[in-house]
């Protein structure tokens, strides 16, 4: 058995003049987000030993704010280019190259491949009404948590998670939530 964490960059600043989409850094909302869902994560004794990450500035910006608050300030992340705008499947790759001595791993990046990542390893049964929170949205800084039933990280397939675990900053403080 297998945990992965995913984390979603928290809210970009869409208003900042950056020539490239990989330099966008957070807005303050973001920040915001990013300590409160860090903050929660902390309550709930995660246990990660690894972390893997998109290198674009949105994602270290959440990570900066995310690790000390967890509590995971020991853990050095990963950054992987192939992260970056990936798609499920791409990601999969990436799971797939870890380690077998790693037994939770947290993966930050973006969507859509994050979303598309928990809708494909999570079956559409309807025995997960978190699975349907997700296919609706896996908004910014949204964190989630599955129970991979896999021995090995090569072993990483369709169908093989239960999500067990999904924080979104909304229900954390209402004013994290969508912009009216």
């Amino acid at each position: 058995m297998k945990r992965l964490t995913l984390l979603r960059h928290a809210k970009s600043g869409w208003d900042d003049p950056v020539e490239r989409d990989f330099d966008r850094p957070l807005n303050q909302r973001g920040r915001d987000a990013s300590l409160a869902v860090g903050n929660h994560a902390a309550t709930l004794d995660m246990s990660i030993d690894y972390i893997v990450a998109s290198p674009a500035v949105r994602v270290t910006e959440t990570l900066d704010i995310f690790i000390p608050a967890a509590g995971l300030d020991a853990i050095e992340p990963h950054w992987d280019r192939r992260v970056y705008l990936a798609s499920s499947v791409t990601l999969m790759d990436c799971l797939s190259d870890l380690s077998d001595e790693v037994n939770h791993v947290l993966m930050a990046g973006h969507n859509p491949g994050m979303e598309d990542l928990i809708l494909e390893l999570v079956a559409d049964d309807g025995r997960s009404p978190l699975r349907d929170v997700v296919e609706d949205k896996f908004p910014t800084a949204a964190l989630a948590t599955m129970e991979l039933a896999i021995d090995g990280w090569s072993g990483i397939r369709e169908r093989c998670a239960t999500l067990s675990g999904l924080v979104l900053p909304r229900e954390l403080d209402p004013a994290l939530g969508p912009e009216d």
